[in-house]
C-alpha cells in the first residue's frame, strides 16, 4: 500500500515546475498589500483602542511573539518601521527560502496584532503559512529567477512532494474561500433577491466611490442592479469550480475573478484586498510551469540599454 502511494506520489511530482515566478509574483503581491495598509494608515487607526476592551494589541499566550508585542503600545511605530523595511525585502523575491518564514511572521503578527483588519489581511495571513513548504524548498536567490533542475540533488523529489502539497493547499483555501462566499450571499435576503448590491454601492462610508457615482447610481437604482448582484455570485461559484476545472479553462477564469475584485477595488476603494485576492487567484488558476515571461519589461530593459549606450561619450 505505501509503496503504491509513494508510486502514485512520485509520479504526480514527477514532472512539476513549482518554483518559477508565478507563485513569486504571488508573494509579491501578499508582500504589497500589507504594505501598503501599513504606510498609508496611522497606527492608532490600525490599532484603535475600544471602549471596554483591553488596550490592543493583545498580547497573551502565543500572540507575545507577533512584532507588535515586542513594543509597548507607545512605541508601536518601531514595529511598523520594522515591518515596512521586511516586506520591501520580501516583495523584491530575494532568497524566499529566509524570506518566507518572515513574510509568514509579518503577515500573522498584523493580524493578530492589528484591531482593523479586513478579508485580505486573513487570506495573507493564512497563504503565507501554506507557502512554507514551498518557500523552504526554493534554493533560488530571487524569485523571479528560473529554476535550475540539479540532477545530483537526491531530496528533489521529497521537495517537489512539499512544493506541489503547499500549493494545492493553496488552491483548496482559495476555492473555500469562493464556497463560503457564494454559499453565504445565497443565505441572505438582500443577495437572494438582487438588491444587495445597491445596499452595499450606496452606503455612505462602504459605497462607490465619488468619481465614480455619476456613473453607478443610475445603474443600481435600475432593475439591471439585480443582474449585477446575482452576477458576482454566479462569478464566486464559478471560481470555485475552477478547482476541479480542466487547465484549459484555467485563463478564462483568471481573468474573471481579477476583473472582479479590480473592480471591487476600483468602486469601493479595497486596494489592498485586491493585492491579495490576486495573489489568491494566480496561486490558484495559473499553472506554476506557465511562468511570465516579461516581454514587455524585457523590451524596456534592452530600449533603455540602446539609449544608454548613444547618449555614453565617444560613440
Amino acid at each position: 500500500m505505501l509503496t503504491a502511494l509513494g508510486n502514485v506520489a512520485y509520479r504526480w511530482t514527477s514532472e512539476s515546475k513549482p518554483w518559477t515566478n508565478v507563485y513569486g509574483l504571488a508573494r509579491t503581491l501578499l508582500a504589497l498589500g500589507t504594505l501598503l495598509t501599513l504606510i498609508t494608515n496611522d497606527m492608532e487607526d490600525l490599532v484603535p483602542r475600544v471602549a471596554g476592551l483591553p488596550e490592543p494589541p493583545i498580547c497573551t499566550g502565543a500572540l507575545r511573539a507577533g512584532m507588535f508585542c515586542l513594543f509597548p503600545r507607545s512605541h508601536l511605530e518601531i514595529a511598523r518601521f520594522i515591518c515596512v523595511v521586511l516586506l520591501l525585502v520580501i516583495a523584491t523575491g530575494w532568497r524566499p527560502r529566509i524570506t518566507g518564514v518572515v513574510h509568514w511572521f509579518v503577515s500573522l503578527s498584523f493580524q493578530v496584532g492589528a484591531s482593523s483588519l479586513d478579508g485580505g489581511d486573513q487570506v495573507t495571513a493564512v497563504l503565507t503559512l501554506l507557502l512554507l513548504p514551498l518557500t523552504l524548498t526554493d534554493g533560488r536567490k530571487w524569485h523571479w529567477d528560473a529554476w535550475v533542475e540539479d540532477p545530483n540533488d537526491r531530496w528533489l523529489p521529497t521537495k517537489r512532494l512539499f512544493a506541489q502539497t503547499s500549493l494545492w493547499l493553496c488552491r483548496l483555501q482559495v476555492a473555500g474561500i469562493y464556497f463560503h462566499a457564494a454559499v453565504a450571499k445565497c443565505a441572505t435576503p438582500e443577495w437572494s433577491n438582487g438588491t444587495a448590491l445597491f445596499y452595499w454601492l450606496s452606503h455612505p462610508l462602504y459605497g462607490v466611490a465619488s468619481w465614480a457615482k455619476p456613473v453607478m447610481m443610475p445603474i443600481l437604482t435600475h432593475s439591471t442592479v439585480a443582474l449585477m448582484t446575482w452576477g458576482v455570485i454566479a462569478t464566486e461559484f464559478a471560481l470555485m469550480a475552477g478547482l476541479l476545472a480542466a487547465k484549459r479553462y484555467w485563463r478564462y477564469l483568471l481573468v474573471l475573478g481579477l476583473s472582479l475584485h479590480i473592480g471591487i477595488a476600483l468602486m469601493q476603494g479595497l486596494v489592498t484586498f485586491c493585492f491579495a485576492m490576486s495573489a489568491a487567484l494566480i496561486l490558484y488558476l495559473r499553472p506554476t510551469e506557465d511562468v511570465f515571461s516579461w516581454k514587455l519589461w524585457k523590451r524596456a530593459a534592452r530600449l533603455r540599454e540602446r539609449l544608454v549606450h548613444r547618449r555614453a561619450p565617444g560613440t
